[in-house]
């Protein structure tokens, strides 16, 4: 009896330290488990992180390049063109370019025609064509004319200023937009002025900008054409008959009319005013036989 006691007194002990080291395993066990995913875990999240971070960084490089390229592809320059050409009949040069123009759908903003001597014509067109049809439309004139004399064309890149005013532009619309908000919000009479009249200048500001950009547009859109048209007066009188048989036997007969009316007139005047002739005549016949008698009688 003593004997069973003392074996379960001992026996006792060792389930005691049994189970309390299975529950320290079982502890350090899931504590391990716990660190291993909170590691796991963040690094999986760093790694979605660096991925979403490159990805962005990806975008806004395409997209710059985009930008580039757009910039790069559709450049605003504004064109003129100055031609002095010469025609070989100037009214069916300027109608022939009017109706190209009206062909290509442009429009005309000056014309002037003037004569610069007795046979030769000048003329002056100020021209504006859509700017994709410009080079065309200079080669199908060129083809018309007797000669080109000089052609320049020039070209003025405004693609900056127009990029920098859409900018200011965009700039002004946020404030504006702002400033109505403001004006919606405010309740104080003074606060109601001043909001005014920065709205007022915003607006003003978004107005002159505006004009601006329809008038670079316009002479981006359209390009200036002037040309100096002058009549080709040798190739005229080259093709004009100079019937020279015919002009002399014109000037014969009208100066042989001019002689016969001129003799006509005179013997019209002598035989119309012979009567006042012959009275003259007698009157001065008695006179000189006065005075030579007088003379003699001294």
């Amino acid at each position: 009896m003593k004997k069973m006691f003392v074996v379960s007194f001992m026996i006792i002990p060792l389930l005691f330290a049994a189970c309390s080291s299975s529950q320290s395993k079982e502890s350090s066990d899931s504590a391990g488990f716990s660190e291993k995913d909170v590691s796991n875990a963040k690094t999986e999240s760093s790694s979605d992180g660096v991925m979403e971070n490159s990805s962005k960084n990806q975008s806004v490089e395409n997209a710059s390049e985009q930008a580039e390229t757009t910039a790069a592809t559709d450049r605003m320059v504004i064109h003129q063109v100055q031609l002095e050409v010469l025609v070989q009949d100037l009214d069916q040069a300027q109608a022939s370019i009017e109706k190209k123009v009206e062909q290509y759908k442009g429009y005309i903003v000056e014309s002037n025609m003037y004569r610069e001597s007795e046979t030769q014509k000048a003329g002056q067109l100020v021209i504006r064509i859509p700017d994709k049809d410009f080079q065309t439309f200079l080669r199908e004139t060129e083809k018309e004319v007797t000669e080109v004399l000089d052609r320049t064309i020039s070209g003025e890149d405004v693609t900056e200023q127009y990029v920098d005013l859409e900018a200011r532009l965009q700039s002004k619309r946020v404030v504006e937009k702002r400033l109505l908000s403001f004006l919606e919000d405010a309740e104080k009479t003074e606060d109601l002025l001043k909001i005014s009249n920065d709205l007022a200048d915003v607006q003003e500001a978004i107005e002159t900008i505006t004009g601006k950009v329809n008038f670079l547009k316009n002479q981006t859109d359209y390009s200036t054409i002037t040309i100096y048209m002058n009549e080709d007066s040798i190739q005229k009188i080259a093709e004009k008959p100079f019937n020279t048989w015919e002009k002399t036997k014109k000037q014969l007969a009208a100066s042989t009319n001019f002689l016969l009316v001129a003799g006509s007139g005179l013997v019209v005047f002598l035989i119309g005013n012979l009567p006042i002739f012959i009275l003259v005549l007698l009157i001065g016949l008695i006179l000189f036989y006065f005075i030579r008698r007088r003379k003699r009688e001294k």
